[in-house]
């Protein structure tokens, strides 16, 4: 069975979440550190539980999600996945970072292209890729479906939906991606979002003011 163990890391409250099981293997899911306090708070949690960081996901190329790669990948050295869709955005995130008075380390690209309905194995889990572009080009959800997790990015929030008002967004697309994608996903399936408490299918399709 995976369990998740969440985290909110940087000035712009990320969530970032590890998904790991009974075998100890454990993906990171934007792990956006970006102090050397949040570098610990992460590294102490894998060490206590004796858990093998086996690949960094990204749910999609913002700064905010994808600071902590330069860090995740030079200490552990495995790969980085993410779709190449939002590549652009990587390689701009040193400018981006000063825009908003944020600093980094320049994060390193993605090392395998996630694409729609990819499955994700590590330990006994399975993790599939569902595309939700629209907050950015290649934006993705990551889909645990026997244990009912959602990791959502910032396509799906709780009652709310992510910006389109941003380099690369689309508000057509990510409605549609959220409906036809996410929405129809098992009623009970919990949404881990990238900022913000945690939700479920069925209360986003009866209340999400979005979809009303």
């Amino acid at each position: 069975m995976a369990k998740i163990k969440s985290f909110v890391f940087n000035d712009f409250q990320t969530n970032a979440y590890l998904i790991y099981d009974e075998t100890n293997q454990a993906v990171i899911i934007d792990g956006a550190t970006n102090s050397n306090y949040e570098y610990e708070q992460l590294k102490s949690f894998l060490e206590i539980n004796n858990l093998k960081l086996k690949y960094i996901l990204n749910t999609h190329g913002h700064l905010d999600h994808v600071c902590g790669n330069y860090y995740l990948k030079s200490t552990f050295n495995i790969p980085i996945m993410m779709s190449f869709e939002d590549n652009y955005l990587v390689e701009n995130s040193l400018n981006f970072a000063k825009s908003y008075g944020f600093s980094i380390e320049k994060p390193p690209q993605a090392n395998v292209d996630l694409k729609d309905k990819d499955l994700i194995n590590f330990g006994n889990t399975i993790i599939e890729v569902i595309t939700c572009p629209g907050h950015t080009p290649g934006g993705v959800a990551f889909y645990v479906e026997k244990d009912n997790i959602l990791i959502s990015g910032d396509s799906l929030f709780m009652q709310s939906i992510g910006r389109t008002d941003l380099p690369g967004g689309n508000y057509e697309k990510l409605i549609q991606s959220i409906s036809q994608r996410i929405f129809t996903l098992k009623p009970q399936t919990v949404v881990y979002p990238g900022h913000g408490p945690e939700t479920n299918i069925e209360n986003e399709i009866k209340y999400n003011p979005f979809f009303q």
